[in-house]
């Protein structure tokens, strides 16, 4: 009796021990992922924390604590290069009204300083300062709008639109300004009408974007296209011209803010570049997705993708 009674002490005992000890190294490794934590954040690097351990519980813990980690290393990734761009598109901006603030400048001391200058030389001069002026407007206006749908204080409302009838307003929209271009015109809008999950006034400003980039860039092969097709699942917008076009390695960035196609020796091709990032932005509080392909002086296609509605 005596023997049983020393082995169940000695049980006792080991399971004691082996309770500290567990403990022990417990929290040891809880003190050493509390501190690797505090460093991982203050220094905002990119590493996890590993313990070497058989403690599920423990083991859990840091899978988790990593998870959050990761969340956190992501989310900081993509506040830096947001943080990025916004200081280029700022600078970019400045340069872009610096440019025709300057040419108004220089217009107005003109018509300043020369006293013996005729009136009709002065109403072009003005006309000159009106067109740049609302250059300098239009800029301004594009930026707060892609600020206001990038911090996201524009609200959008999405509901049941005909699409056959929004494209067919917005290219009767460029008639005139096409027909005076010479350009060929390529329509192609079913007669049965089609509906998808969207915002009017959003797809408005996203077909007079493409439309518009197409008549100014697809100059060259005077042609623009206007098509619309469809699957069980979605509705496609398709605006093609035959112009410049993009090189491929550049097709990436083209809905990038700011982005423009920076060759010196074609200027003309240069713009804010905030057009097609608005949008894309606009597409994308649509549920939509923007695809382009180009092959220069070919086909430039951009397709806008909707969710179909049925009903």
């Amino acid at each position: 009796m005596l023997i049983i009674l020393c082995i169940v002490i000695a049980i006792l005992i080991c399971i004691i021990l082996f309770q500290y000890f567990s403990q022990k190294v417990r929290n040891e490794n809880l003190v050493y992922i509390k501190g690797k934590l505090k460093q991982i954040l203050n220094d905002n690097s990119e590493e996890k924390i590993l313990v070497v351990t058989d403690d599920k519980v423990l083991k859990d813990l840091l899978s988790e604590i990593n998870k959050l980690l990761e969340n956190n290393q992501m989310i900081l990734a993509e506040y830096r290069k947001k943080e990025d761009s916004m200081r280029k598109m700022l600078s970019n901006i400045s340069h872009d009204l610096k440019t025709p603030l300057t040419v108004v400048l220089g217009y107005i001391e003109t018509i300043n300083l020369d006293k013996s200058m005729r009136s009709d030389e002065k109403e072009v001069l003005l006309e000159k300062v009106h067109d740049k002026t609302i250059e300098v407007i239009d800029l301004i206006n594009k930026f707060f709008d892609l600020a206001k749908l990038e911090s996201g204080d524009k609200d959008i409302s999405l509901t049941r639109i005909n699409i056959n009838e929004v494209c067919r307003k917005n290219i009767l929209n460029f008639y005139d300004i096409l027909n005076s271009k010479g350009f060929e015109v390529d329509i192609n809008i079913p007669e049965k009408d089609l509906y998808a999950f969207g915002n009017e006034e959003a797809l408005d400003r996203i077909l007079n974007n493409l439309l518009s980039n197409s008549v100014k860039y697809g100059t060259d092969g005077k042609f623009i296209g206007l098509s619309i097709e469809e699957n069980e699942k979605s509705i496609y917008i398709h605006v093609i011209d035959k112009g410049r076009g993009i090189e491929e390695d550049k097709i990436d960035r083209v809905f990038e803010r700011m982005y423009t196609l920076e060759d010196s020796r074609n200027r003309v091709f240069q713009g804010s570049g905030l057009g097609l990032t608005i949008t894309k932005r606009l597409v994308e509080k649509m549920n939509g997705e923007i695809f382009l392909k180009s092959i220069p002086y070919k086909t430039t296609t951009f397709t806008v993708k909707l969710k179909i509605i049925d009903y």
